[in-house]
């Protein structure tokens, strides 16, 4: 009897300091650590960036958003199912609990900030969260910005290129200039996208050097670029 006694407390004692060692997760907290995944994961519903939307990502199996086309072959076979065990694992190490997957993201090493975050993702599956960033806002690049209504000053009429320098022409008539590697040309086909034959330039980095020109269709692009001095 003593030795059961001694195995039960065992038992007990073991499962008690296995809870203690996870803690319990604070939503308002996970939002704000959130802003550090909005850079390549909105919460919008199907609103893909460089990774997949997070919206209802709780209880999603892997690599199965249909709307996202860039999904590893890795993630595709795991049979992973998002829950609060999987997320912790692969917020810990993803490289570690799905090898070979394309995340280029080295993991959470703080129990208490993997909890907060997931608990965030728990309720913005459910519906708006605290705090709820679905987006970069259009900082770089597109973003979750609608480029369908930007200012006549992000609105894009004419791109002239000239030796080493862009000279943009926007629709409220001034003409912004950049050396010609630090102007990118995107496209975004979402709902969110420009309209056709109207791109949007949107500022990039920190000191109003950069930018980004976004149009509705790839073949948009060469029709805008004029060769001219």
């Amino acid at each position: 009897m003593r030795t059961l006694s001694v195995i039960l407390s065992a038992i007990v004692l073991t499962s008690a300091t296995a809870h203690a060692q996870t803690p319990s997760g604070n939503a308002k907290s996970g939002a704000q650590l959130f802003g550090n995944c909005a850079a390549c994961h909105s919460l919008t519903p199907n609103r893909n960036m460089t990774g997949p939307s997070l919206a209802g990502v709780w209880g999603r199996k892997a690599g199965t958003l249909a709307s996202f086309d860039r999904y590893s072959p890795e993630i595709k076979a795991s049979g992973v199912t998002w829950n609060g065990g999987t997320l912790n694992s692969w917020l810990a190490n993803p490289a570690k609990f799905i090898p070979g997957n394309s995340m280029p993201f080295d993991g959470i090493d703080k129990p208490q900030a993997r909890a907060d975050l997931i608990a965030y993702l728990k309720d913005a599956s459910a519906g708006p969260a605290p705090g709820a960033s679905s987006g970069m806002g259009g900082m770089m690049g597109g973003g979750m910005k609608d480029l369908k209504k930007v200012g006549r000053d992000q609105q894009v009429r004419a791109v002239r290129l000239c030796r080493d320098s862009y000279f943009v022409t926007k629709a409220d008539g001034t003409t912004a200039a950049f050396w010609e590697s630090n102007l990118r040309f995107e496209t975004d086909t979402s709902n969110l996208g420009p309209p056709s034959g109207t791109p949007a330039i949107m500022p990039a980095g920190m000191m109003g050097d950069r930018a980004t020109i976004i149009f509705a269709a790839p073949e948009e692009i060469g029709r805008f670029i004029k060769h001219q001095c």
